[in-house]
């Protein structure tokens, strides 16, 4: 599946200011976080563990990335919508927004107007800068909808990306009946602070330091230390040389606990079309 992301910018760009409301929103999480010592408890750290998994593996890397940007395989529409609310509950932004921007950064990788994250203006901006700073063509909903028009025709994904941020109080309501204020500060606020800057090193420090497989036109790179936080994520280089592809992990100590899901998912017969490496790429790099 491929889509028409060429576009041209605004002839006069308005200068980039600070969203205040969004320093405002990501502050107070991460002060929220810093009460975790006086809230510890082994359950609670498990919760936060779990959460990261499933919003951040099975919700972000499976579902807001491979599944739903890149389309690298099929699964029933109803386990689809399930692991795309799974992906609105870690707080990155509804559906269209993340695909939308996702797919920008592959067709302009690094291209320091039209890469939404692009690591070429520096470490702090491509972790987090670009969401403080935001530009229009990628944060507002009548410009950036047009880079995923298969989501937009879906009214399922139309919604969640307006009210994403809602799902956020039933669980808690959930997190607080299973197990008070400490599972709430644990498995809300720790557990997003983790699992955005887990997230926000695959913009970063993949497109810094690292080893290359691949030769491509764009500075990826396969860091294991950031494919271990992310379930995978990290292995960069192999995604961007091959982004259509479900299995990012290539070589066998490249641990990619994401992939295991999907190949789990096609054993029950749920994952299907599943893209796998091509043979004559991996014969060349003696994969």
């Amino acid at each position: 599946m491929t889509f028409n992301l060429s576009y041209t910018l605004p002839e006069n760009p308005r200068p980039l200011r600070l969203n205040w409301s969004a320093v405002a929103f990501f502050g107070t999480i991460h002060a929220l976080a810093l009460l975790s010592p006086w809230f510890f408890s082994w359950a609670a750290l498990g919760v936060t563990l779990f959460l990261h998994w499933l919003f951040g593996s099975i919700g972000v890397c499976l579902g807001y990335h491979r599944l739903l940007s890149h389309r690298s395989f099929r699964v029933p529409r109803w386990l689809e919508y399930a692991i795309a609310i799974l992906g609105a509950l870690s707080i990155q932004g509804g559906p269209i927004f993340w695909v939308a921007g996702h797919r920008l950064h592959h067709a302009y990788t690094e291209d320091e107007e039209k890469d939404p994250y692009s690591a070429r203006k520096g470490f702090w901006w491509s972790h987090m800068l670009w969401i403080f700073y935001p530009r229009p063509e990628f944060f507002d909903y009548e410009y950036y909808q047009r880079f995923a028009p298969d989501l937009v025709r879906d009214p399922f994904y139309r919604w969640l990306n307006r009210y994403f941020i809602m799902l956020q109080f039933p669980l808690t309501l959930l997190l607080y009946a299973l197990g008070g204020w400490s599972f709430v500060i644990y498995g809300v606020f720790l557990r997003s602070v983790i699992l955005w800057h887990t997230t926000w090193f695959i913009n970063s420090v993949t497109h810094m330091w690292g080893y290359r497989s691949f030769v491509s036109n764009d500075n990826s790179r396969n860091l294991w230390w950031a494919a271990i936080l992310t379930y995978g994520e990290g292995w960069h280089n192999n995604h961007h040389a091959y982004p259509h592809v479900a299995k990012c992990g290539w070589r066998w100590w490249e641990i990619d606990i994401t992939w295991w899901v999907i190949r789990f998912l096609k054993i029950l017969g749920l994952a299907k079309d599943v893209n796998l490496p091509p043979t004559q790429a991996m014969k060349a790099r003696n994969l």
